[in-house]
């Protein structure tokens, strides 16, 4: 089983965020590799300047990856934006706790290397999600109601 540091920042003025214990057990179902990372939470004007400074678009997005290096292990960063993940959960009809899991998963897999902007690494990408999602008990998050 690889190994799990993980550092959590709550720079959200949002309410019902997700514990550390929470976070701790979402990324540990998504590892294949001994990880360092730091889940940071934020509100949408930090979220949206980093993904216009890192991504050049100018909106805040649910989540954002960093990857910072693979050696001697994974190192990176992980950013999840509160307000648009709470929005999202509300417009997809689904349980904020289950939308942060996925989230927690996706940006966990962004880190090892999975991708999304292709389309067969996409259904690669997708496929993991929703099977690692499954396993932690809640429904596949690309099913939406």
């Amino acid at each position: 089983m690889p190994k799990l540091s993980i550092s959590t920042q709550y720079a959200s003025t949002q309410t019902l965020l997700p514990t550390r214990a929470q976070f701790r057990q979402w990324a540990k179902a998504a590892l294949r590799v001994d990880t360092e990372v730091t889940i940071r939470i934020v509100d949408e004007t930090e979220g949206r300047e980093l993904n216009k400074t890192y991504r050049g678009k100018d909106y805040a997005t649910n989540v954002l990856t960093f990857p910072l290096t693979e050696e001697p292990y994974l190192i990176g960063d992980i950013v999840i934006c509160a307000p648009v993940v709470a929005a999202e959960a509300i417009a997809q009809n689904k349980p904020l706790e289950a939308h942060y899991a996925h989230l927690t998963v996706h940006g966990i897999l962004h880190l090892h290397g999975y991708d999304h902007d292709i389309e067969a690494q996409a259904a690669l990408m997708e496929s993991l999600e929703t099977a690692i999602v499954s396993k932690l008990g809640y429904a596949d998050p690309y099913l939406i109601t």
